[in-house]
């Protein structure tokens, strides 16, 4: 059954961390959290869900052209159900996807400081039910403590050699045609201690907030993510897709970070790297866009965040009338910048060095009031609790060109995983 109704109901402002912290241990608990600046006017807070659906491998998008779930509704699109039609059949580790409908939300307005209650039901007064619970979840707010670093270690999945000869090979196949560029990541697995849950990898990680940080919990799934990149934003039919691609790490130093930031901007090679990249979202988007609609809005870009240094592109276009989030979804997914160009070929030699990725590098979306914005699952760790507590992976990577350096690729890896690393582990 579909929700019609809306409630919009203003609201004084607490910091939606501190909502969030008061409902960690509700069902379905979730918050997607800003960090307040251009990029992330908005954050959301919501918990108890009234519709869930995690669908096995293969199902694909239908779910979304379901008037049940056009509104008020966050789903997670595994990497793993993108790549499948070029790697073919393998194990899987995640659900392809996960989506919930929240009758009850609250929409944060960083830039006014204002919070939303916002209710949705069959009728107008289920709508103002619904209104009411969100508004009273500002009540149990909770000031966060920085939690304990919850994990003692983060254990590679393979060797720091074993990755470089992964690059290594993907610079030999470039060389002999195969392709231009491959995203290829390294993984870390870990088991929280006992007492700790994800929620707490969320806290630590507060104070160094990206754009589309957040945190889900379905049953004993759990995403924890600090994700700097925009994957979509499709709204009024209007498409931004903003691809990240090419990365320095942060000094503490402040004329040395000024020269890494400034060696990005005039680097041949990360501009090449993500100009590709540009030109492969150019080439997505046209498959739903209005012809010659697409266009390049800013190009190059350097994006300082509290870890990294990164070069970001912003692309749009105008979608065609018929065109839905699901259309949309299926056109670009999984995003160019985690994948390579061409972006098939990219994929199948990605499983030629990975296993199966699940969550990192898939897609958490949020679809409200005609609005999708989906972000980029990097900076990402995945949750499982089992009969000992909560297990994690989590990976990073970097993207192979024809003269990518090893060594170069793997510090790049370490440099983007140094935020998650931190809030798991301590410094």
């Amino acid at each position: 059954m579909s929700l019609p109704a809306v409630e919009r109901r203003p609201l004084t402002w607490r910091e939606p961390l501190a909502v969030a912290n008061g409902l960690r241990r509700l069902d379905g608990a979730l918050a997607l959290l800003s960090d307040g600046g251009a990029l992330g006017r908005w954050s959301f807070v919501a918990a108890d869900p009234d519709r869930v659906v995690i669908e096995p491998v293969g199902a694909g998008l239908d779910r979304l052209r379901d008037p049940d779930f056009a509104d008020g509704v966050v789903g997670l699109l595994a990497y793993d159900a993108g790549a499948r039609p070029a790697t073919g059949p393998r194990p899987s580790v995640w659900p392809d996807l996960m989506l919930a409908r929240y009758p009850a939300m609250l929409a944060f307005d960083h830039e006014t400081r204002q919070v939303f209650a916002i209710g949705r039901g069959v009728d107008p007064a289920a709508a103002g039910v619904a209104a009411d619970i969100a508004a009273g979840w500002l009540a149990t707010a909770v000031s966060p403590v920085l939690p304990s670093p919850p994990v003692d270690r983060l254990e590679p999945e393979a060797p720091p050699a074993a990755y470089e000869a992964a690059v290594a090979d993907v610079v030999a196949r470039i060389a002999a045609g195969e392709l231009f560029q491959a995203n290829i990541a390294r993984a870390w697995t870990g088991a929280l201690h006992a007492d700790a849950d994800p929620f707490d990898v969320l806290l630590r990680l507060a104070g160094r907030a990206s754009a589309y940080g957040a945190f889900w919990r379905l049953g004993d799934r759990a995403i924890v993510s600090n994700s700097p990149e925009l994957f979509l934003i499709f709204d009024a039919g209007r498409i931004e897709t903003r691809p990240i691609k090419g990365t320095r790490p942060r000094d503490p130093d402040p004329a040395r970070d000024a020269a890494l930031a400034a060696e990005l901007a005039d680097s041949a090679k990360d501009r090449a790297e993500n100009l590709m990249i540009v030109d492969l979202m150019r080439n997505d988007l046209a498959r739903v866009a209005v012809p010659g609609s697409v266009h390049v809005d800013r190009l190059f870009e350097v994006e300082s965040l509290p870890t990294v240094h990164h070069l970001v592109s912003t692309v749009s276009a105008r979608a065609r009338s018929e065109i839905g989030a699901a259309d949309l979804l299926e056109a670009t997914f999984p995003p160019g910048s985690i994948t390579g160009a061409p972006k098939h070929q990219a994929m199948k030699v990605i499983a030629g060095h990975e296993p199966p990725r699940g969550v990192w590098c898939g897609s958490l979306f949020h679809i409200g009031e005609g609005r999708l914005t989906a972000s980029v699952l990097i900076r990402t760790a995945a949750f499982e609790r089992e009969a000992g507590g909560w297990r994690f992976r989590t990976l990073a990577g970097a993207g192979i060109v024809a003269d990518s350096d090893p060594a170069a690729e793997l510090a790049e890896t370490d440099a983007k995983i140094r935020a998650l690393r931190e809030a798991l582990t301590g410094p």
